[in-house]
């Protein structure tokens, strides 16, 4: 039910508080101007306050001011994060003496146990004490201490474990704003380890989510089972309303305050309360650390990303690089250019000498050229990049360019000459007439509906399997060579696109998939990503979302996993949404399938290609197989942290029809009609096409795997010319039936023409029934949630938004 809330921000206020500070020299903010912040934020109830600066001496009347019997003494320093690991945080009597003697007290210990703290992790230490040690770290960490905050002490309603809570907002450099929430206190980050993924912590896009998107992932969560009062012992400590209109607050805050909002007066760096505690259905920040910066107000200038078709669907290609004398990289694809049909006619190369080569004419200068092409394929070492480039933009020969050197960016050395080249490309965008770029290091495209090959592996290395049949899908790589593996080894997912986009010098992820989220024939899109540029995480995201709307799959493998090195001046939002976390979670949310390693990628391409026009509609399975191991192990795997699928119970028609088929067979009093259904090495061809069209036919099935262990004697998986073999008669049921139907050839090299023949028929055909699961399971989580994006689009949530947003290559 769709829970309606109002949230009263004042922009303006937090405004004139970021202001302040900053006026200060101050890139951050101070807990007391935190609880400001969040007052002016309008969805908290954040406690009284007194700052007792350094040097000063407050009255008893002043120091008795907060309410109760207990008043909270932390420490206030820039660089002291997490206070209650070094003494920061005290809780004593209301007493005047008591409060200036535990003043005095922090002062100096506090300072003593922090310098100990970096002392014995020097690699975590903040840079301002990087290089310091003994007296000299103690004296400036005091010095840098200017005071503690009292506070006013709220007690909670519960001391139970989970009934704290962390929320937090951080500007990611791929994926903007980010909004983290879970289960909090100081043991946040050692919950979120040993938690499955989801139940401790969520974090999501706040450009694609609003409170109630957000709520409900939130629900998930161990923290909000807790908070709600649904464990044993529990009492609800906060309203669903409340924690709505809390993260409704924090998402406009985080959109207003974006590094991607156009007229953000500054930008939240990080901003997190940690924990909130609840008393009499009051949600109460006990800590909170915001750091902000000032926007960036240079921007790129948006690239042409409509020229992308033209890289695609040249019309005239040019090449420079190509030897007359060895098979060099250039020689290698105008070869393969050639050999995929590409006219030669509409085709020409630069050289400095020859008038001719493999047939193609040449030209001595890239301004000879009689008219633009649409491609120039450059193949040519990185050291005479610059001058070439620019020749390339005074003379505004070419649509599109393909740089397939490396050398732009990869190393130290090269970032200079990258910076350089990007500069000018980005003043052709500017001036409106400059031609996109294609990598550098790229490995270079293949386009099957271009009618080229760029690539530099020759035929022999890895044929590519060409032909103009209908192929619909794309892969877009940010490695060559794992886009080049992927295809030696599983030649069947045979896309109509393969790019490999390099370094992402001009043209990056965020680009093609803009592209392909509305390119009419191609309904699967496998990308695989080593990072993205600045904020193109955001603007791929988005591309995502709108694909996965328009009904296209996604299939995403993120390389680069792992965690980020912790300093004593990070955030536990920072420690609990590291970079890989964030890019799961935003690209999951936005209905990506994300694999967890490189056979599950491939794995969930084949079934987004081969299922692609099948119904998903639900999560009941049904399992089959001739060998009792498979069976169990097909039942073993159906849950797991990122998809749940259930057996299916079978319908009395159903097991009528199977028990029929057994008996005919003379096996019904070996095999126990249930799900999973383990048939006997005794079932013939007969019986297991009788069993899978009955599962096909019931309507409480939703799909089936179905795994014929070739070995089984009375299997016909060698005899590959009978017209009504096994592989015939199963891959015509899968074929005719809506439901997605994928089978399992466990057996050895003698039978891949059989697992062959299946593919044929167009199944997914797996080698292990583990791995078939749990691919099935993940697919068939990804195409519901899907049907749910799609289903909610009509609360549209990135329409509600606090400001406008830059939207980049999105214009």
């Amino acid at each position: 039910m769709s829970i309606k809330v109002a949230t009263h921000i004042d922009f303006t206020a937090m405004t004139q508080i970021f202001a302040q500070a900053g006026r200060k020299g101050r890139d951050l903010l101070y807990e007391h101007e935190v609880y400001s912040l969040l007052r002016n934020l309008g969805s908290e109830t954040p406690p009284r306050s007194l700052l007792l600066l350094a040097g000063t001496r407050p009255s008893d009347e002043e120091l008795l001011a907060l309410p109760g019997d207990r008043v909270v003494l932390k420490i206030v320093s820039p660089y002291i994060v997490h206070k209650s690991d070094v003494g920061g945080v005290r809780i004593i009597p209301k007493h005047p003496d008591k409060i200036r003697s535990t003043w005095r007290r922090m002062m100096y210990e506090v300072a003593e146990n922090y310098a100990d703290r970096i002392e014995r992790r020097p690699a975590h230490a903040p840079a301002h004490y990087q290089g310091l040690t003994g007296d000299a770290l103690v004296s400036a960490i005091s010095q840098d201490i200017q005071g503690v905050l009292l506070v006013q002490f709220i007690p909670p309603d519960a001391t139970s474990f989970g009934n704290e809570l962390i929320v937090g907002l951080r500007a990611t450099r791929e994926f903007g704003m980010v909004l983290t929430a879970g289960v909090g206190g100081t043991d946040t980050e050692l919950l979120a380890d040993n938690f499955r993924k989801n139940r401790s912590i969520v974090s999501a896009s706040t450009e694609l989510n609003d409170g109630e998107s957000f709520f409900e992932l939130f629900r998930r969560t161990v923290a909000y089972k807790v908070l709600a009062g649904k464990t044993r012992g529990q009492k609800r400590v906060v309203a669903d309303e409340q924690l709505i209109e809390c993260f409704s607050a924090f998402i406009q805050v985080g959109n207003f305050f974006s590094p991607t909002a156009v007229d953000a007066p500054f930008v939240i760096e990080e901003l997190e309360i940690n924990p909130f505690a609840f008393s009499d259905f009051m949600m109460v920040p006990l800590d909170g650390m915001c750091r902000f910066s000032l926007p960036q107000k240079t921007l790129a200038a948006p690239r042409p990303v409509e020229k992308i078709h033209t890289l695609l669907h040249p019309v005239r290609i040019g090449l420079i690089g190509v030897s007359t004398s060895r098979r060099n990289f250039g020689r290698v694809i105008l070869q393969n250019v050639l050999a995929h049909g590409f006219p030669a006619d509409r085709i020409t190369v630069v050289h400095p000498a020859a008038t001719e080569i493999d047939g193609v004419a040449c030209v001595r200068e890239l301004s000879a050229l009689d008219e633009p092409v649409d491609l120039f394929v450059v193949a040519v070492a990185a050291e005479n990049l610059p001058e070439l480039i620019e020749e390339i933009m005074y003379c505004k020969k070419a649509a599109s360019v393909l740089l397939i050197p490396g050398g732009l960016g990869e190393t130290q050395d090269s970032k200079a000459m990258a910076e350089r080249i990007m500069a000018w490309i980005d003043d052709g965008h500017r001036q409106g007439d400059g031609p996109v770029f294609l990598g550098g290091n790229s490995m270079g495209v293949i386009s099957h509906p271009g009618n080229y090959d760029t690539w530099f592996i020759p035929e022999n290395k890895l044929p590519k399997g060409r032909g103009q049949h209908h192929r619909n899908s794309a892969f877009i790589s940010q490695s060559g060579a794992f886009m080049a593996t992927r295809m030696s080894r599983a030649p069947e997912l045979d896309p109509a696109y393969l790019i490999s986009i390099g370094n992402q010098n001009d043209l990056t992820l965020g680009d093609f998939m803009a592209y392909f989220r509305s390119h009419p024939d191609t309904d699967v899109i496998g990308v695989y990503c080593e990072g993205f540029n600045d904020l193109d995480g955001v603007h791929f995201t988005r591309a995502v979302r709108e694909a996965v709307l328009a009904g296209k799959e996604i299939i995403f493998y993120k390389a680069g996993r792992t965690p980020e090195g912790k300093t004593a001046t990070s955030s536990h939002t920072a420690s609990l949404a590291g970079d890989y976390t964030v890019c799961e979670s935003c690209l999951t949310q936005a209905g990506a399938m994300v694999a967890r390693s490189f056979n599950q990628f491939t794995e969930l391409y084949m079934l987004a290609k081969g299922l692609h026009g099948k119904t998903i509609a639900g999560n009941r399975m049904a399992a089959v197989s001739t060998a009792g191991y498979e069976a169990v192990g097909m039942a073993d795997n159906i849950t797991a942290d990122d998809f749940e699928l259930r057996m299916a119970a079978f319908r009395p028609a159903t097991r009528q029809r199977i028990s029929k088929a057994l008996a005919a067979c003379g096996l019904d009093r070996l095999v126990e009609v249930k799900n999973p259904l383990d048939m006997n090495p005794a079932a013939t061809d007969e019986l297991f096409t009788e069993v899978v069209e009955a599962l096909a036919a019931d309507p409480g099935v939703d799909l089936a795997v179905v795994g014929m262990i070739p070995l089984t004697p009375s299997l016909s998986s060698l005899d590959m010319d009978a017209s009504q073999n096994i592989a015939e008669r199963i891959g015509a049921i899968a074929r005719h039936s809506p439901k997605p139907i994928v089978a399992v050839v466990d057996g050895g090299e003698m039978y891949n023409p059989f697992a062959a023949m299946l593919r044929e028929r167009g199944m997914p055909v797996f080698r292990d029934a583990d791995r078939a699961v749990r691919a099935l399971g993940l697919y068939v989580q990804a195409r519901l949630g899907a049907e749910n994006l799609r289903c909610r689009r009509g609360g549209n949530v990135e329409e509600k938004k606090a400001s406008p947003l830059r939207s980049g290559a999105d214009s």
